[in-house]
């Protein structure tokens, strides 16, 4: 399977090739984060982690913003067909550098 990539994550959200699983459902509604949210947050992304040995297929984390400018995390991975959203939400200055882009380092 060919290793995900930004591009590849853009197509699929806009051939509209996404999979919304019940978990990932019940977290944006607990997050009070839209689907359509999700959606604007990935085709202005970029990817900032990436999960190659992820079960069952390799996943990503991607670092995007939502038309309000809110910054929005989305852990996605693909099956080579669909787009799977794992969850999202909205990175916090304690886990997060600044940027929220880098994790903060552990002591």
């Amino acid at each position: 399977m060919e290793k995900l990539n930004v591009d590849m994550i853009k197509q699929m959200v806009k051939l509209k090739k996404i999979r919304w699983t019940n978990h990932v459902l019940v977290r944006l509604f607990q997050r009070n984060i839209t689907q359509k949210e999700i959606e604007d947050a990935l085709l202005r992304g970029e990817i900032i982690e990436e999960y190659e040995n992820d079960y069952p297929f390799p996943s990503c984390l991607v670092y995007g913003m939502n038309l309000n400018n809110e910054i929005l995390h989305i852990v996605c991975g693909s099956d080579g067909e669909e787009l799977w959203i794992i969850t999202a939400y909205y990175p916090d200055n304690i886990k997060w550098e600044d940027n929220k882009k880098k994790r903060r380092e552990t002591r």
